[in-house]
């Protein structure tokens, strides 16, 4: 009986084998690209939130320093001082009741206010003095504050509140812009009864017509 020879074609079940392994190969390589896309999608939205976060403080340091940065300098004292400090401000060696009305007769005579820095050089009072000055007259009613924007600079301008009784019998007198004012007393070097210039105001003054009633 004739051997048969074992056939060198492959069987059914051979010619499935490398399709299977292929289907195999490429099914676990679509999963990985599917796991490392879920990773990448985890990653993405972390990173888009610190970015945000970062882009927030950023914004919020920004207005911050924007913010600070307007800020008067009375404003910084408002906030560092107590209300009994301001109340209770005094300048050594100046008679703060004298300046006070000084800086109030001064103010009548402008309608429409005074930028505050334009006050203080009449009077040789510091920038800070100056201020606590005026949140001290502020609190007691007798001037309104009114911030500005000055040469890109916010600042104040002062407006007389509560008018002086009587004003119009020292206009113009030398003492409101006297500048040894604080060395004055009735018995020191410089005193009113020895004073040349209210002696020349007063002249000036009694020379003048007296207004008629109405």
């Amino acid at each position: 009986m004739a051997k048969t020879k074992p056939s060198d074609k492959p069987t059914k079940k051979d010619k499935n084998l490398p399709a299977k392994k292929e289907d195999k190969k490429s099914k676990e390589k679509k999963t990985a690209t599917k796991e490392e896309k879920k990773k990448d999608d985890k990653k993405a939205p972390a990173k888009e939130d610190k970015k945000s976060k970062e882009e927030t403080k950023k914004d919020k340091t920004a207005k911050k320093e924007e913010e600070e940065s307007e800020k008067t300098l009375d404003e910084e004292l408002e906030e560092q001082l107590t209300d009994e400090e301001i109340e209770n401000f005094q300048i050594e060696k100046v008679d703060m009741e004298k300046l006070t009305n000084r800086v109030c007769l001064f103010l009548t005579n402008y309608d429409n206010g005074i930028i505050q820095s334009e006050l203080w050089k009449k009077f040789k009072l510091t920038s800070r003095d100056g201020s606590r000055l005026a949140l001290k007259l502020e609190r007691m009613g007798i001037i309104t504050r009114e911030k500005i924007l000055e040469n890109k600079r916010w600042t104040y301008v002062l407006k007389i509140k509560k008018t002086p009784v009587s004003t119009e019998s020292i206009e113009n007198a030398p003492c409101l812009v006297c500048p040894v004012e604080q060395k004055c007393s009735l018995e020191g070097e410089v005193s009113p009864r020895t004073c040349s210039w209210i002696e020349d105001w007063t002249i000036t003054e009694l020379s003048k017509p007296k207004k008629k009633n109405e």
